[in-house]
């Protein structure tokens, strides 16, 4: 296993385990199946384990298997505020002391702002006394390191990454999401003040290995660097001297096994431009199913009405390159949950953004289009609930 550092020179290691998808049994997590795996992750070097309060009994799984292993204080715990829960300052020491009991511990070692998509969210955590809140819980060394994971569009990333001296982030970011949601901008941003990087759903939940067009997965198949799908994936992003750990969800010894192996000798700097080349193929195959040509360069941007036309563009070809429901559920975290609408519907037509487009895209035309495929009526009413409940 190897090892980046953290901003206060603690070692993490390059690969973390993401305890979203432990395997389930009937109603429950499968303890044993996961205690196994968990372990096997463990002994090979894995020190990061990634869970959540809303991830249904993974803090709880996570907690006993430490507990009753007498590892906790040889791993680095990361768990999650449900910030969107959050209504008045008493629910926060509700939910960190709740946390803190499932996961059997005094401590958290990284404790993020769980779902932020715009600012607006962390300033409403502000009025709330979270400022004074994390000031207190750090000096008595219930939280080691603050951090925020982020869903929303590459400005509002900005404007959070600025705003508060945090010790971490953590974004979703892999060669097929590189200009969307935080992106490389956000990554380099984050770099260049020093703060580490964890990523989340380097595979897409998976889609970068199995459900990858056919035409790609002979390609890869075929290549005489002998590298699954997995490892294209995961290389790419420990190329990248900014990434400091890269979460996987692994339940199954296999998965665990095959993406030790990757992290034992992935290294930065070790992509050739012929391994980018080929990359950049499997990408325009997967591309290939677009309805949209935008690169995401965001050259049309800003919007003076505020529509956010890269993320309208990212979550409609997400539709046709993986599937309806994820691209809609793209669409939701990326674009319709940020405070400021964004919304195709606030287009005034008045062309600035085409003139800039280096695709030729004709914007105005097609943004309707996109949101008449990503918002049939009941998608609206679950996005005004979830403005409600998130924006709140």
């Amino acid at each position: 296993m190897q090892y980046r550092k953290d901003r206060h020179g603690d070692e993490l290691s390059i690969l973390g385990y993401g305890c979203m998808r432990f395997s389930r049994q009937g109603t429950g997590i499968d303890i044993d199946k996961t205690e196994q795996e968990l372990l096997a992750a463990y002994r090979a070097g894995v020190n990061y384990f990634d869970t959540a309060y809303i991830y249904p009994g993974s803090e709880a799984a996570l907690g006993e298997i430490l507990e009753r292993n007498g590892i906790r204080d040889k791993v680095r715990i990361a768990a999650k505020l449900p910030q969107f829960l959050v209504g008045n300052p008493a629910a926060v020491d509700k939910y960190f002391n709740e946390e803190l009991s499932r996961l059997r511990t005094d401590h958290v070692d990284y404790y993020l702002m769980h779902h932020i998509t715009d600012i607006a969210q962390w300033e409403r955590l502000k009025t709330m006394g979270i400022v004074d809140w994390i000031a207190g819980k750090k000096a008595s060394g219930a939280i080691r390191n603050i951090g925020f994971s982020y869903h929303g569009n590459t400005d509002n990333f900005l404007k959070v990454l600025a705003d508060y001296d945090w010790d971490f982030c953590q974004i979703q970011y892999n060669y097929l999401d590189e200009t969307t949601q935080a992106g490389v901008a956000g990554l380099k941003a984050a770099a260049a003040r020093g703060i580490p990087v964890i990523i989340m759903e380097p595979l897409r939940g998976g889609k970068l290995v199995n459900k990858l067009p056919e035409e790609a997965k002979r390609l890869i198949a075929g290549h005489p660097r002998g590298w699954t799908p997995a490892d294209w994936a995961l290389r790419w992003l420990w190329d990248q001297p900014e990434v400091t750990v890269v979460l996987s969800g692994m339940n199954s010894l296999a998965m665990v096994e095959e993406n030790v192996k990757t992290a034992s000798d992935a290294t930065t700097g070790a992509f050739t431009d012929e391994d980018r080349a080929f990359l950049q193929r499997i990408v325009d195959i997967i591309r290939a199913k677009e309805k949209v040509g935008c690169t995401g360069c965001r050259y049309c941007m800003p919007c003076p009405k505020g529509v956010d036309i890269p993320g309208i563009f990212a979550s409609y070809n997400t539709m046709y390159t993986e599937s309806k429901f994820s691209g809609r559920a793209q669409y939701f975290q990326a674009v319709a949950l940020a405070a400021e609408p964004s919304f195709a519907s606030q287009c005034i037509k008045c062309g600035k953004c085409e003139k800039h487009c280096p695709q030729g895209i004709p914007i105005r035309e097609k943004i309707q289009e996109a949101e008449r495929a990503l918002l049939p009526w009941p998608i609206k009413t679950i996005v005004k609930i979830g403005r409600k409940v998130m924006l709140k």
